[in-house]
C-alpha cells in the first residue's frame, strides 16, 4: 500500500450503556460532536472531553433513552464516527449472561474471543455502495481482541478488588429477544461463557479499521439454563446493572490512567493494528485508503 502508516497519541472511545452516557465522567470542558458518516447517524452525539489526562469520546450504544434494538444500532456509523474524531482505541461494556456456573452475576469477563450468531447485521465497511470504501475487506479475526488493552483491564479489576475473569468466550446472538432453554444448553456445548447481543459486528467493524478494541462483560444474570435460579428478565438485568454500571465506570477510570501509562505499546499496537487492516483488502495498490491513514 502506498503511502506511510502515521499514529497520532492515544485517544479512547468509551461504549457502552446505562451509566455510561453521562458525560460528568469526563472533564468539564467537554464537546458533543452530532456527526454525519457514509452509513448514516450514529446512535447518539459523540461525547469528546478528558478523562485522567487522556482525550476520551463517549458513545451510548442504544441511544440516549436506550430505545434502539441490538439489531438495528448503526455499528458502522458508530465506528466510522469514532475514527473520524480520531479514535484510536475503543473500550466497552456489554450486558450479558453467564453460561458457566463459576462465572456469577455481578460480576466482569474479560472475554478473548467470541462466536457470532447474529444474521442480520452489516459486518464490514467493503459493501460495494457508491462513497463507501473501496475493495473486499479479508480482515483476520484472530486475535480478535487486544491483548494489551484486556490485560489492562484485568489489572484494573484486580486493583479496584472487583470479581473477574480473565478470559472466556463470548456468543453473540440476534435477539432482542433472550435464549430458550435449548439454545442455552447448546451454546454451553460449544463452550461459550457468556451470551450477549451486541459484540458484533462491533469488534469487527474496528479490526477493519484498524482500531483497538477490548471489552468487558458485565454479567447481569444466568441467563435461563440453571435450575433454582431467576431466569434472566428485563427486571433482574436492570437491577444488576444498576451496580454494574457504578463499577464499570470505576473500572475505566482506571483503565484509563495503566492506558496512558501504556502508551508507547499501544502505539505500536495500533501501527501493527492498521497494518493488518490495510493488508486485508484486495483493491488496486495504487488506491489511497484515507480512513487508515
Amino acid at each position: 500500500m502506498a503511502g506511510q502508516i502515521q499514529t497520532k497519541n492515544i485517544k479512547v472511545g468509551i461504549i457502552g450503556g446505562t451509566g455510561l452516557e453521562n458525560s460528568n465522567l469526563l472533564d468539564s470542558n467537554y464537546t458533543e460532536h452530532d456527526i454525519d458518516t457514509p452509513y448514516g447517524k450514529p446512535s447518539a452525539p459523540l461525547i469528546e472531553g478528558i478523562l485522567n489526562g487522556v482525550p476520551c469520546v463517549l458513545l451510548v450504544r442504544h441511544g440516549k433513552k436506550h430505545d434502539i434494538s441490538p439489531t438495528n444500532v448503526n455499528y458502522r456509523a458508530n465506528l466510522w464516527a469514532m475514527k473520524k474524531l480520531g479514535v484510536n482505541v475503543i473500550l466497552a461494556t456489554n450486558a450479558s449472561g453467564s453460561l458457566n456456573e463459576e462465572i456469577r452475576p455481578g460480576s466482569f469477563v474479560f472475554f478473548d474471543d467470541y462466536i457470532d450468531r447474529t444474521n442480520k447485521r452489516q459486518t464490514t465497511f467493503y459493501d460495494g455502495f457508491v462513497g463507501h470504501p473501496h475493495g473486499v475487506c479479508h480482515i483476520p479475526m484472530y486475535p480478535a481482541f487486544s491483548e494489551s488493552l484486556r490485560k489492562i483491564l484485568a489489572e484494573s479489576a484486580q486493583d479496584l478488588g472487583f470479581e473477574y475473569h480473565k478470559k472466556g468466550i463470548i456468543i453473540c446472538i440476534e435477539g432482542p429477544h433472550y435464549s430458550s432453554r435449548a439454545e442455552s444448553n447448546a451454546y454451553q456445548l460449544l463452550n461459550a461463557s457468556i451470551i450477549n447481543m451486541t459484540i458484533c459486528p462491533e469488534v469487527m467493524l474496528a479490526k477493519e479499521l484498524g482500531m483497538l478494541y477490548a471489552g468487558v462483560a458485565l454479567v447481569t444474570d444466568y441467563d435461563c439454563w440453571k435450575d433454582n435460579d431467576k431466569h434472566v428478565s428485563v427486571d433482574l438485568v436492570a437491577q444488576t446493572m444498576v451496580v454494574n454500571s457504578e463499577k464499570s465506570i470505576k473500572l475505566f477510570v482506571r483503565a484509563i490512567e495503566k492506558i496512558k501509562e501504556s502508551s508507547a505499546l499501544l502505539l505500536d499496537d495500533i501501527r501493527a493494528a492498521k497494518i493488518v487492516a490495510r493488508n486485508s483488502v484486495m483493491i488496486d495498490p495504487k488506491e489511497v485508503l484515507e480512513h487508515l491513514l
